[in-house]
């Protein structure tokens, strides 16, 4: 049974009205201890800001959720994975953490999901010529789905609003087909869709440009890990009911997530061809790339955006052609992509030289 509108309108409001009464106290204290983001050769602000608005969005969703949602199958454990990922999260924000010591947390908060609410992916649904996936391989490509998913978001969050904007675009779109088509076994996943967007939307506020707080990794790492969780439930929805896109869950969720991994796989292979660690920070993400070319934040934001909603009305409507045509679609665009914005830095900075 779906959740009444009149519920889930409660619900987005109280997550909105909580984060947006919370940033200000947030913002205040972070002044008063000097718990400020400075400004570095990689970061696009100029002035210390607060980097806790993690945490409001983590009050209004976590207050919202288990006031007005149903915390079965499986929304106990993801808010107990949650809580773990914030405090991890925190205390990067606070005195900085090794990215080892965030893989632990995340393999603690995947575990929780997995083996106590056995969320995972079950089907890869005839990609590869494959369906039913063994246990073993099930946990462990969970987990890298997790992990991935949940860095991704980390490694988005670079200018005002950006994450925060992907986040509400990916998010709505789960939500609106959890709304459809889950039933007893995911309606109540519209409730955690509703509550993330109500609290991103309280903290944008605050954040959009020019941001006086921002997430910090206390709400990228939560933020990630919930759209993670959205993101297999999503995929499974496939298997257990009748959607319009068929067998094509896997690369409609890939599509909806586009602009959030195609940033992460090609800043990592561009890392590692050379000879530098993936974990190590760079000024080459697409955001950086798009600035680069001479667009401003808001634009940057703003182009980024509509690209992920393009890509996404597109797997949805062209499903039906099925998995493997969709990711060769997807594959193909982003090496378009990948050697634009490869050409274009090669042409800045010979022009730098040059001059």
């Amino acid at each position: 049974m779906n959740p009444t509108g009149v519920t889930l309108g409660l619900a987005f409001l109280w997550a909105f009205l909580v984060a947006l009464f919370a940033v200000p106290s947030v913002i205040y204290v972070a002044h008063l201890k000097n718990m400020l983001d400075l400004p570095n050769k990689r970061t696009v602000h100029a002035v210390l800001t607060p980097r806790l608005g993690g945490v409001a969005i983590f009050a209004g969703f976590m207050s919202a959720l288990t006031i007005f949602a149903d915390l079965g199958n499986g929304i106990q454990q993801l808010l107990a994975g949650c809580i773990v990922l914030f405090f991890v999260g925190l205390k990067d924000d606070l005195v900085s953490i090794s990215p080892a010591k965030k893989l632990v947390g995340q393999l603690l908060a995947t575990g929780i999901v997995m083996f106590m609410a056995d969320v995972r992916i079950t089907s890869f649904q005839g990609i590869f010529g494959i369906h039913e996936l063994p246990p073993g391989i099930s946990y462990a490509f969970t987990f890298l789905v997790i992990a991935g998913i949940t860095n991704a978001i980390n490694l988005i969050d670079g200018l005002d609003g950006l994450a925060g904007s992907i986040v509400i675009i990916i998010v709505s779109t789960y939500g609106y087909y959890f709304y459809q088509y889950g039933g007893s076994a995911f309606g109540n996943y519209v409730f955690v869709s509703v509550c993330v967007i109500g609290g991103m939307l309280g903290f944008l506020r605050y954040n959009f440009h020019k941001a006086t707080i921002f997430m910090g990794d206390t709400g990228s790492l939560l933020c990630g890990f919930i759209v993670s969780v959205l993101t297999i439930q999503f995929i499974e929805l496939g298997v257990h009911t009748e959607l319009p896109f068929g067998s094509a869950n896997p690369s409609v969720a890939a599509g909806i997530l586009f602009v959030p991994l195609f940033d992460t796989i090609r800043v990592f292979t561009v890392r590692i061809l050379s000879g530098t660690s993936p974990f190590t920070p760079d000024k080459n993400h697409i955001h950086h790339r798009i600035l680069a070319m001479g667009f401003q934040q808001i634009s940057t934001v703003l182009l980024l955006a509509l690209l992920n909603t393009v890509v996404i009305l597109f797997v949805i409507n062209f499903a039906y052609h099925g998995n493997t045509l969709l990711i060769a679609v997807l594959l193909g665009f982003s090496l378009v992509l990948s050697v634009f914005l490869g050409t274009y830095r090669s042409r800045s900075a010979q022009q730098r030289v040059a001059s």
